[in-house]
């Protein structure tokens, strides 16, 4: 079984006629690559599509749930975890994420960030869209369940009340309040391990990693990386589908002519679709490992990889669900290639300069295949990468250097979760 670290994945898919990707003019999204124009997938639209398949549900679990409105949020987890805890205490956990400061010399914004949400969870406007995990919410309950004042302490916040001096006083119940709210803080932060062991339930977030916005929530970083996917090969013009939609009602009422009338872009195109996988942090945001310089057990880089596989499958079959009630390019990966490495290594390069249609066999996809393979062994022989390689291919006659290629998806799944060994 191989030690090396990263995973990288290598998948062409080449998609029949559609729009799985639209910009904010509903327009295809594109990239300028080798100086001329691609359709591209963007990378967030892959990773949304692969956590919310069926599949991944399956393999690896419940998704987070991502959302920048605790508000809505909170009724959610309430109900979800009713037997366990009261509805207040999970309201009132969930808003220390929004509430609680991070350090003392926090910048004036931040603060008044803090006072509008003092009053609510509903004015946390400033919040990024984030993804949260109910195991998280378990623990931190749990965790503030546990907390409460002493004797003295409410006797220490009703006397700083009553030292306050002009302008706006603050009430004694909310002097309590915050010093209740201040120790519960202080007890999460002593007890964050538990905390990123409950985060780690939720595999999109060890996979994708989470930035803190704000209060206790706690940073992951991602141990998967996805490029956009671009097409292989340059797509201009793109097609325009002048499409109608006639009104049954109207025209048996002797009316003609259509009742809408609207135009969509859609093509079709060979993708180089990228990804690396970092087995070392997946371990990490996992709980298995404490930090990177710790050793990997037999038992913690065996659970990464048996993730890993489940990560190719996604990225040979996951296709993003926008227009496919019009399209339907529900199309599956015709070749790939997955190698054991050193260090991340894309292979876009290999189709910097556009791939031109084999006018003898086809379109696009099968010299496609033909230069992402010949690149990898450029690169590896250039570099000196020794990585340990294998290659996917549904049509037969492929060869990744001397080696031909498996012949089904469950044989690579197989090589993957066996660290690299047939």
């Amino acid at each position: 079984m191989t030690t090396k670290n990263f995973i990288n994945f290598h998948v062409l898919i080449s998609h029949s006629p559609s729009c799985l990707n639209r910009d904010d003019m509903n327009m295809q999204k594109t990239a300028v690559f080798g100086g001329v124009n691609r359709v591209r997938v963007s990378s967030q639209s892959l990773k949304r599509a692969m956590r919310t398949s069926s599949y991944y549900e399956s393999h690896l679990g419940t998704a987070s749930t991502r959302t920048r409105k605790l508000e809505k949020l909170i009724p959610i987890f309430t109900e979800a975890l009713r037997d366990e805890f009261e509805p207040a205490l999970i309201a009132k956990t969930m808003e220390l994420f929004v509430r609680a400061k991070a350090s003392d010399d926090e910048t004036d914004e931040a603060e008044e960030q803090e006072d509008n949400a003092g009053s609510g969870v509903g004015k946390s406007t400033k919040l990024a869209v984030a993804p949260w995990s109910i195991d998280e919410i378990r623990v931190l309950c749990n965790i503030v369940h546990d907390v409460s004042l002493t004797e003295d302490e409410i006797a220490k916040a009703k006397a700083a009340a009553a030292k306050q001096k002009g302008g706006k006083k603050k009430s004694e119940q909310e002097f309590i309040d915050d010093t209740l709210t201040k120790k519960r803080v202080k007890a999460v932060k002593e007890k964050i391990d538990q905390v990123r062991k409950a985060i780690a339930s939720a595999v999109d977030i060890a996979l994708s990693g989470r930035m803190a916005t704000s209060g206790l929530m706690t940073s992951v970083d991602g141990a998967m990386a996805i490029a956009h996917a671009i097409t292989t090969h340059a797509v201009e013009p793109q097609d325009v589908d002048w499409f109608t939609a006639v009104d049954d009602l109207t025209q048996d009422a002797g009316e003609t002519g259509a009742g809408h009338l609207d135009t969509q872009q859609f093509s079709s195109g060979v993708f180089y679709r990228y990804a690396s996988l970092n087995l070392k942090q997946l371990q990490i945001n996992l709980g298995l490992l404490p930090d990177m310089k710790s050793a990997e057990t037999a038992e913690s880089r065996q659970r990464a990889m048996d993730i890993a596989r489940h990560v190719f499958h996604l990225l040979a079959t996951v296709v993003p669900s926008a227009k496919q009630q019009s399209f339907a390019a529900h199309n599956l990966a015709d070749f790939a290639i997955v190698s054991f490495a050193d260090q991340p290594i894309s292979l876009a390069n290999a189709f910097e300069q556009p791939v031109k249609r084999d006018y003898k066999n086809g379109g696009f996809l099968k010299p496609s295949v033909e230069v992402l393979a010949n690149y990898w062994a450029q690169m590896n022989r250039a570099y000196g990468l020794s990585e340990q390689a294998c290659a996917f291919a549904v049509e037969d006659g492929v060869k990744l250097g001397e080696k031909p290629t498996l012949e089904s998806i469950a044989e690579m799944e197989a090589w993957i979760a066996n660290g690299g060994q047939a």
